[in-house]
C-alpha cells in the first residue's frame, strides 16, 4: 500500500521549513505570496492532504473563520486587527484571503466557493461587489455593496462622517470645496456624497458638478480627477476625499502642480488609516473605528455561527473628524 505523503514530505520536496507548509497550507501570515504558491503547487504535486482539511472532512467544522478582502490595502489591514483581537479568546483561527480577480464584480462567490465547507466555517467579507453571496455558511459583510441588506452588516456612519468634514471645511470659511468620490457600489461612498451635498446645502451652497469627480478609490482615478480640478483657473480652494488614500494622492498631485498645502489648498480624507497621521503634512480626516468595525463583524458571525438571534444584524457605528495639518481657512 501506497505510503500517503506527510508535510515532511512536502517541505523536503519545496525546499522550506516544516512550519512554512504550515503557515502556507493554513493560510497564516509570514510567508510570501510566492512561497504559497510554490508550496500548495507541491502540496498537489504529492497529493498531501492537510490535517486541517482531514480534521473538517471528519467533523464536518474547520475551527476556522474566513476574511475576504479585495486588497490588502491599509483599510483592510486595520479590519484585519480587529477581526484578530475578537478571535484571540475563542476557538477559532482566522483564514485571511484575497481573491486573485478581486477587482471583477463577484469575486467573493468564487472565493466563497474554494473555501466553504473544507476550509472555514463562516465568513466575513469586507468591501463586497455583491450583494447576495449564495453560500451555505453565515457571512457577514464590511462596508456593504447598495442595494437590499441580506447579509448581515457592519458599517460607520458614512454619512454623519462626510458632514463633519465638509463642515470643517464650511467653518474654516471655505465656499468652493470639491469632492473626489468612492466606489459607486458601496453604500459608503453613495452615504458620503450625500453627506457632502447635504453639508453644502445646509450652508446655501450650490453643488458645481465640476469641482465633483469619481475616483473609485483608485489612485490613478484619483489624479486624474483631482488634475481636472486643480488645473482649473477657478480651481476649488479645499477638497474633500472619500477615503485617506485618495486624499494623499491628492496631497501629491497639488504639490506637483507647485501649489502648498494647507496655503493654497486644504484637503480632508475619510479612515484615519495609520498612514494619515504619519504623512507630510499630517492629514486631516475622518475616523472610522476599523478595528472594532472588524471585531464587530467576528461577534456577530460568532453569534450566527453559534445559531443564535443577535439584537441586531445592520450596526452602524460613529465617526469623528480629526482636524490636522492639511486644513486650514482659504488665503
Amino acid at each position: 500500500m501506497k505510503r500517503r505523503p506527510t508535510i515532511t514530505d512536502v517541505a523536503e520536496a519545496a525546499g522550506v521549513s516544516v512550519s512554512t507548509v504550515s503557515k502556507a497550507v493554513n493560510g497564516r501570515y509570514g510567508v510570501a505570496s510566492e512561497t504559497v504558491d510554490h508550496v500548495l503547487a507541491v502540496v498537489a504535486e504529492l497529493g498531501y492532504e492537510s490535517s486541517l482539511i482531514a480534521s473538517s472532512m471528519r467533523s464536518r467544522t474547520t475551527g476556522v473563520i474566513g476574511v475576504l478582502v479585495a486588497d490588502f490595502e491599509p483599510f483592510s489591514a486595520e479590519i484585519l486587527k480587529g477581526v484578530g483581537q475578537a478571535l484571540r479568546d475563542s476557538a477559532y483561527d482566522l483564514l485571511a484571503y484575497s481573491g486573485t480577480h478581486g477587482t471583477a464584480e463577484g469575486w467573493e462567490r468564487r472565493s466563497l466557493s474554494r473555501l466553504s465547507g473544507t476550509l472555514i466555517d463562516g465568513a466575513i467579507i469586507v468591501t463586497p461587489t455583491v450583494v447576495n453571496v449564495g453560500t451555505e455558511v453565515p457571512v457577514v459583510a464590511i462596508d456593504p455593496h447598495t442595494g437590499p441588506a441580506d447579509l448581515p452588516t457592519v458599517e460607520a456612519d458614512s454619512f454623519g462622517g462626510a458632514l463633519q468634514a465638509t463642515r470643517h471645511l464650511l467653518d474654516l470659511g471655505h465656499t468652493r470645496i470639491g469632492f473626489i468620490a468612492g466606489r459607486p457600489d458601496l453604500r459608503s461612498s453613495i452615504a458620503r456624497d450625500a453627506g457632502y451635498r447635504r453639508a453644502l446645502g445646509d450652508a446655501g451652497i450650490a453643488v458645481d458638478p465640476r469641482l465633483v469627480g469619481s475616483g473609485s478609490y483608485r489612485q490613478d482615478a484619483v489624479r486624474v480627477a483631482a488634475l481636472e480640478m486643480l488645473e482649473r483657473p477657478d480651481r476649488p480652494t479645499a477638497i474633500f476625499a472619500a477615503n485617506d488614500i485618495s486624499a494623499m494622492e491628492i496631497v501629491k498631485v497639488a504639490g506637483e502642480l507647485g501649489l502648498d498645502i494647507p496655503t493654497d489648498l486644504s484637503v480632508i480624507g475619510f479612515d484615519d488609516v495609520p498612514e494619515a497621521s504619519k504623512s507630510t503634512p499630517a492629514l486631516s480626516t475622518v475616523r472610522q473605528p476599523m478595528q472594532t468595525l472588524g471585531a464587530e463583524a467576528a461577534r456577530l458571525l460568532l453569534s450566527l455561527m453559534r445559531g443564535e438571534t443577535p439584537p441586531a444584524t445592520h450596526l452602524t457605528l460613529p465617526t469623528r473628524l480629526v482636524p490636522r495639518a492639511t486644513t486650514a481657512p482659504p488665503k
